[in-house]
């Protein structure tokens, strides 16, 4: 596998997006990208196949931008959700390791939504990582058929063909406060800390989904053996709410602390989504684990429907992808 080497000192080169210009935008070949420690204040645009970012220590080696949906571009105009991402991968066969994503433009009320991980693509996979923001931390991609502000898709996809793939997130750190993981995607999270922060002048709690899976799209999001943890008050974070009307999120043999709302999930005050969405869950423990609360349109899932979300059967395709092997 050919190297290159990104390093504040020495090194190929200075910057990942030069390391990333470098590559032949026809790839076929993976190619290793190895950054060195270093805090590299980057707006990553990847749109080339078959590369492999790796960091040594993601406490020691960040990827950080500071651009809001409420930041002013040249020209005047705002920059909107979709245009606020610190990294963006646009491409199939993508994977990063040992990294920190961060966008550090600030809480909701001040910056609006601010993407650390725009991942619009096929066969990516993150481990060890982290993903630091607020609100919108994650868009996992395509965006939905249509909007519901108008204009407000602006950004790298607004007019590309909608392809529904595959992300996988192992051992990572996802850290925001509302809508923090949202998007189309199907996309499966193992072993994974989703940290709920305490809202800046926005008031209690938030939520840490918004899926909008697409209608007929068999899997969204899969939580597997992760910790649901946060500095919150208690009982004052939902797990879900429906982006769109067909979200499916399920979370199977986690951690859920005391800061899960009783109630679990919300139906965004879209009582019709509650016949349309799935949120389902299976065999958690903690303190915001209880079932005793949740409303009736949560489905419980049995041990036999459980095993139905194993890895290699959500992500699996017609290519028999499985990141685990």
């Amino acid at each position: 596998m050919k190297k290159l080497v990104v390093s504040k000192s020495g090194g190929d080169y200075a910057s990942i997006q030069a390391a990333v210009d470098a590559i032949p935008k026809d790839n076929s070949q993976w190619v290793e990208i190895q950054i060195k420690p270093g805090v590299y204040r980057e707006k990553l645009q990847v749109e080339t196949p078959y590369i492999r970012f790796t960091g040594e220590d993601p406490k020691t080696t960040y990827i950080t931008y500071d651009q809001g949906a409420s930041t002013i571009l040249p020209g005047g105009t705002r920059s909107g959700t979709f245009r606020s991402y610190t990294a963006f991968f646009g491409s199939h066969d993508l994977t990063a390791e040992n990294l920190t994503f961060e966008n550090a433009a600030g809480p909701g009320c001040i910056a609006g939504q601010s993407l650390a991980m725009y991942a619009d693509g096929d066969r990516i996979a993150f481990r060890g990582c982290r993903f630091l923001g607020y609100q919108d931390t994650i868009f996992t991609g395509p965006l939905p058929p249509s909007t519901i502000i108008p204009n407000s898709f602006a950004g790298p996809r607004e007019n590309a063909p909608k392809i529904n793939g595959r992300q996988y997130y192992e051992n990572c750190y996802i850290r925001g406060d509302v809508d923090f993981i949202f998007g189309s995607a199907t996309a499966y999270f193992q072993s994974c800390e989703i940290f709920s922060k305490r809202r800046s002048g926005g008031g209690p709690g938030g939520y840490v989904t918004a899926a909008s899976t697409p209608e007929g799209q068999k899997y969204g999001y899969i939580f597997h053996n992760c910790r649901f943890t946060s500095d919150n008050d208690l009982g004052t974070v939902y797990l879900g709410r429906p982006w769109r009307n067909f979200a499916h999120t399920a979370v199977i043999q986690c951690y859920l602390g005391g800061h899960i709302h009783q109630e679990g999930w919300n139906n965004w005050k879209k009582p019709e989504a509650e016949q349309t969405a799935r949120y389902e869950e299976y065999g958690n423990e903690g303190p915001g684990a209880s079932l005793d609360r949740r409303p009736s349109w949560i489905r419980k899932l049995s041990q036999e429907q459980a095993e139905e979300y194993a890895v290699e059967r959500v992500l699996g395709g017609e290519d028999g992808w499985n990141p685990q092997a």
